[in-house]
């Protein structure tokens, strides 16, 4: 009893501390360590958009400083590419593709540098990555259902 409970445990913090830190083996690892693979994939989006909401809550500062560190200029130009880009995917965008690329940090980062509102960011990346947590599920059952 208490070996699997340790399991559990052991599985639990592995989905959630790779969610918080490298989404795309979040799931898999969770399911290794014994976890239903829909219990891993909401741990995993657990951890993820609790990555994305430290760095909304520590946002401001990183902020300041990636914009003084980097010459970031705040205002809009339509010339440079980073903001033709932005206007073009925008925030749904970077936060699709933040869990398999820069990952919460860096991501909610970046939108909070182009100008985004915390709550926005925290928001569209804690929904930005509910399809992940579906693909990455479906691939991990699959792939328990082929290993057995």
């Amino acid at each position: 009893m208490l070996e699997k409970m340790g399991s559990l445990m052991n599985g639990l913090g592995a989905a959630f501390g790779f969610g918080f830190a490298y989404f795309v083996v979040a799931i898999p690892s969770g399911v290794a360590l014994g976890l239903p693979v829909a219990m891993a994939a909401a741990v995993a989006w657990l951890g993820y958009s609790a990555g994305g909401a430290v760095m909304v809550v520590a946002g401001e500062p990183a902020r300041k400083w990636l914009v003084a560190k980097l010459r970031i200029p705040t205002e809009r130009d339509s010339t440079k590419w980073v903001w033709r880009l932005w206007d073009r995917a925008g925030l749904a965008g970077l936060a699709l593709l933040a869990p398999v690329t820069v990952g919460p940090q860096a991501g909610a980062v970046l939108a909070l540098v182009i100008g985004e509102p915390g709550w926005k960011v925290a928001t569209f990346f804690s929904l930005g990555v509910i399809p992940w947590c579906v693909l990455f599920g479906i691939l991990t059952a699959m792939g328990v259902h082929i290993a057995k």
